[in-house]
């Protein structure tokens, strides 16, 4: 085994701890190591490989955006609650650092929906709703940055 594979088997698990604590953007680094791998060894099947790995990771995508945004409109979550979440994050991230965000997020959409909804029952419903589409969405793209890793040690085996 080469070195690149070995970087590109390292940029790959890299990208997926980097979505079960997100602070990389683990999909795109795992397709930049398939992509690194497919470069450096140059052949028809590690192309193939990659482009059934940009298929999987575009599915990955437009799925992540959609089901957590469905269930997150049938739950009544409104846009600015999202931005609201997105925003306590940030903050969340800076004020107590790596955990901050975990903390932030919910802090935001509850504060949002109380102010909005005057009810703390409500409020506290929809934070709860987007606090799965959250983890909703986590899931999707580290299932689709593990098929991508499956597919590339698939690559490096036929290879």
């Amino acid at each position: 085994m080469d070195a690149v594979t070995v970087v590109a088997g390292a940029m790959i698990t890299v990208g997926i701890l980097g979505l079960i604590v997100p602070v990389l953007p683990g999909l795109l680094l795992c397709l930049a190591g398939v992509l690194l791998w497919a470069w450096d060894v140059d052949s028809a099947l590690s192309w193939t490989i990659f482009g059934c790995c940009v298929a999987v990771a575009a599915i990955g995508w437009v799925v992540q955006f959609l089901v957590p945004n469905r269930r997150l409109k049938a739950a009544g979550v409104p846009g600015w609650a999202k931005l609201a979440g997105l925003s306590g994050a940030v903050v969340g991230f800076f004020v107590i650092p790596y955990v901050g965000m975990f903390i932030g997020f919910p802090a935001g959409v509850f504060l949002a929906e109380q102010l909005r909804l005057r009810d703390a029952h409500r409020a506290w419903a929809a934070t709860k709703a987007a606090v799965r589409a959250v983890l909703t969405s986590i899931g999707i793209e580290l299932a689709a940055a593990v098929l991508v890793s499956w597919i590339w040690v698939a690559g490096v085996v036929l290879n």
